[in-house]
C-alpha cells in the first residue's frame, strides 16, 4: 500500500458477549517516514491534512464514541503524547517497532479506564524472531503486534485485544504475518475471547486475509455483523468524496463472539477559509447564515 497520500477511516464494532456490549475500533491516524522537524509529514501540512490540523477533531470523535478499546496505527511518540493529553478517560499500552521503546511506529492499544481493567500485556514482532525488534521476510519496515488482556468491569468477562499493522510492501511478509497471528491465537489464547484490529494492508480478496478468515478461529466482523453501516471501504486518500469497495482495515473476533454492529465512520470536519457569510438557501430563515468551507477527513 502506497503511503504518499493515503489515510484511513475509523471502523468500529460492537460485540455482544452477554447483555453487555463491548465497543471497539481500529483507527489509522496517519503519519509516515517523510517528516518535518518534529516528526510529522511535510506534504500533509501543505494540503492542510497535517496532524496539527486534525488531532483535536480525531480525539473529539474518540471521546464522543467512547470506545471501550481501540487500536491505532502509524502513531509516532509526539502523536501519542498529544492523544493522551486529549483522551482523559484512556490509558494505553504499546512500544515503538524500531527499538521496543518509542522509536518508530507505535501500535498502541487504548483502553477506557472506567470500563476495562488491564490484566496483562505484551508485544511481538512479525518476523522469524518475534521476541526482539526485527523485520521479517520481504517487509520494508519492522512490524509489530500489541496485545492486552482485559477484564470488562461491568461483566467480569475477559478479552484479549490485539492491534496490528502489516507491511505495505512485502506480500510474503503479509502472508507469513497472517500465519504467525493465527498460530499465536491458536497456541496462546485458548479459552479467551479475542479481538484483532488493525491495518492489514490487504483487501478482503487477498490471500493473507483469506488465510485468517478461513482459519476456523476468527471471523470478520464486517461479514458477521447483524447491523452494518459501511458507505465505503477503508481508503480515502484524504478525499471526502473518495469511494472504494476495498477494505484494508479489518476487525476479526473469535468465532463464538456475537457481533451486533459494524461501522465505517466517515467523519469529516470543515477548514476555516475565512469565507464571506452567505444566505443558506431560500428555505432557511433570513437570520441563518453559512459559508463555504473545505470538507476534510480526520484520518
Amino acid at each position: 500500500m502506497r503511503r504518499l497520500v493515503i489515510a484511513f477511516l475509523t471502523i468500529l464494532t460492537a460485540l455482544s458477549a452477554s447483555a453487555e456490549e463491548l465497543n471497539v475500533a481500529s483507527i489509522n491516524i496517519r503519519v509516515g517516514r517523510h517528516m518535518r522537524e518534529d516528526g510529522l509529514r511535510k506534504g500533509d501540512y501543505k494540503k492542510f491534512n497535517g496532524w496539527d490540523d486534525r488531532k483535536q477533531y480525531l480525539c473529539d470523535m474518540i471521546n464522543l464514541e467512547a470506545f471501550d478499546l481501540f487500536g491505532a496505527q502509524e502513531v509516532q511518540k509526539v502523536q501519542l503524547d498529544d492523544m493522551l493529553k486529549m483522551l482523559h478517560d484512556y490509558d494505553y499500552i504499546g512500544v515503538g517497532a524500531d527499538d521496543g521503546v518509542f522509536k518508530g511506529e507505535i501500535c498502541p492499544v487504548f483502553y477506557r479506564k472506567d470500563a476495562m481493567e488491564k490484566l496483562d500485556e505484551g508485544i511481538f514482532w512479525f518476523s522469524p524472531t518475534p521476541n526482539v525488534p526485527s523485520k521479517g521476510w520481504d517487509a520494508k519496515y519492522q512490524r509489530i503486534c500489541t496485545w492486552g488482556l482485559f477484564r470488562q468491569k461491568a461483566t467480569g468477562k475477559k478479552v484479549c485485544f490485539m492491534n496490528i499493522h502489516l507491511d505495505h510492501i512485502g506480500q510474503q511478509a503479509r502472508l507469513e504475518s497472517a500465519k504467525q497471528l493465527v498460530n499465536y491465537v491458536k497456541k496462546t489464547l485458548k479459552g479467551v475471547n479475542v479481538v484483532v484490529v488493525g491495518d492489514y494492508n490487504v483487501s478482503q480478496m487477498s490471500e493473507s486475509y483469506g488465510y485468517i478468515a478461513s482459519s476456523g478461529l476468527l471471523k470478520d466482523t464486517y461479514e458477521a455483523a447483524k447491523y452494518r453501516f459501511a458507505p465505503t471501504g477503508t481508503f480515502n486518500g484524504f478525499n471526502p468524496c473518495r469511494y472504494t469497495t476495498h477494505r484494508i482495515d479489518h476487525i476479526f473476533v473469535s468465532k463464538r463472539v456475537n457481533v451486533s454492529r459494524h461501522g465505517v465512520l466517515t467523519y469529516h470536519y470543515f477548514r476555516d477559509m475565512k469565507a464571506e457569510l452567505q444566505d443558506m438557501d431560500t428555505a432557511a430563515p433570513k437570520e441563518i447564515k453559512g459559508e463555504n468551507r473545505d470538507s476534510k477527513c480526520i484520518s
